[in-house]
């Protein structure tokens, strides 16, 4: 029999339980592609904490290499530069092409908003894979010039914005105690962190008044340069360092696939998170859209729909019947507060506490820890 091909293109946090599942039961006559861009895949939960100087950054990593050769998996280490559908066939801009049965795409998100405000000072958080590299070779920029006073600001106003900026912040004042440092949360929303519940955000913005972190809403971004931000109300503030932790857009990549996408740009799909263009492809975690029932680009729906995505890649290969995808309406969050507390919601339940960040870091070692072995 000809040797099919599964491609999984980018390994999130979906397409990483795919790779494990295929280490314990491979699909017969059958080969497991993986594709990235970098040689390790960072688990997002675990970021704001890597920062805080928590967890070492081996800590919330996957050694993909590593990974696909325990699971008896070929990786390729290239970008993407387009799809042929009609010849199933995966096109790289430096890797000879990879022909394929059928493909789970997998590739996240990127922040907003971007395009127009690039700067030397802008520090976008995805890649993650880079990001902290980034945010260091600015720091060393800024510090030597900062003398008393360094002003760096966060653009964005989610849990993720919130997160970065009560981690960042103790990290900074341990690595430059001698500099006064102010730190802004700029966001275009009327108000921060709108996914959490009323009493929750009350706790949250408390917080970032107690720490010193000044909150600018209604306040859009218009342009980054090498010292400053302006504002949509045409106020110009200093910043010698901008983190950019806007919400979530479609990455470029995803354009060039061919594949019908929402206003947004991500990937169309049914419920069985096959793509609505009904191709050979499947869309998971942020990059995809369920037409009809889309969901928070959160991490806690990727890792759920890798049961269903597992059951449907071996269902198409064998015209069996898929299974749906329904994601649940209401999911445990917790957030890392930067001082060994983490604040816990739960539906009317709001805790911040901390045995709230001991659970939060078990949850998130468990994840990780089957990916590195």
């Amino acid at each position: 029999m000809r040797q099919r091909s599964i491609v999984l293109f980018g390994i999130g946090h979906t397409n990483a339980h795919i790779v494990r599942e295929w280490a314990m039961n491979p699909v017969p006559d059958c080969r497991l592609v993986c594709v990235s861009k970098f040689p390790t895949a960072t688990y997002s939960g675990m970021l704001p904490g890597t920062l805080a100087g928590q967890f070492s950054e081996k800590e919330m990593q996957i050694d993909l290499t590593r990974l696909t050769q325990q699971c008896g998996a070929q990786l390729i280490l290239d970008e993407v530069t387009g799809i042929d559908w009609a010849q199933q066939t995966l096109h790289f801009a430096s890797t000879t092409s990879v022909t394929f049965d059928v493909i789970s795409i997998g590739v996240g998100s990127v922040p907003a908003g971007l395009t127009g405000v690039q700067s030397g000072s802008l520090i976008a958080t995805k890649p993650m894979q880079t990001f902290l590299q980034r945010l260091e070779a600015r720091l060393a920029v800024v510090y030597p010039r900062a003398g008393k006073n360094m002003n760096l600001v966060i653009v964005g106003g989610g849990v993720a914005s919130v997160e970065i900026a009560l981690c960042f912040l103790p990290r900074l004042r341990f690595e430059f105690p001698h500099v006064s440092v102010k730190l802004r949360l700029v966001t275009a929303g009327e108000e921060i962190v709108p996914e959490l519940s009323p009493r929750s955000a009350f706790r949250i913005k408390k917080i970032l008044a107690d720490r010193g972190v000044e909150v600018l809403t209604n306040s859009r971004v218009t342009t980054v340069d090498d010292s400053s931000i302006t504002v949509s109300d045409g106020r110009q503030l200093s910043a010698e360092g901008v983190i950019w932790a806007t919400g979530a857009t479609a990455p470029p990549v995803l354009s060039r696939l061919g594949l019908p996408v929402d206003e947004r740009g991500f990937i169309q799909t049914h419920r069985t998170l096959q793509t609505t263009a009904d191709l050979p492809a499947f869309a998971v975690g942020d990059c995809g859209s369920i037409v009809g029932s889309p969901t928070p680009k959160a991490g806690v729906y990727a890792v759920r729909q890798a049961p269903v995505l597992w059951h449907n890649l071996r269902a198409y290969l064998t015209n069996a019947a898929m299974q749906e995808f329904h994601p649940q309406g209401e999911f445990l969050k917790l957030i890392n507060t930067g001082d060994g507390k983490a604040l816990l919601q739960y539906s009317s339940l709001s805790i911040h506490a901390r045995w709230c960040w001991t659970l939060k870091t078990w949850i998130d070692r468990r994840f990780l820890r089957p990916f590195q072995v």
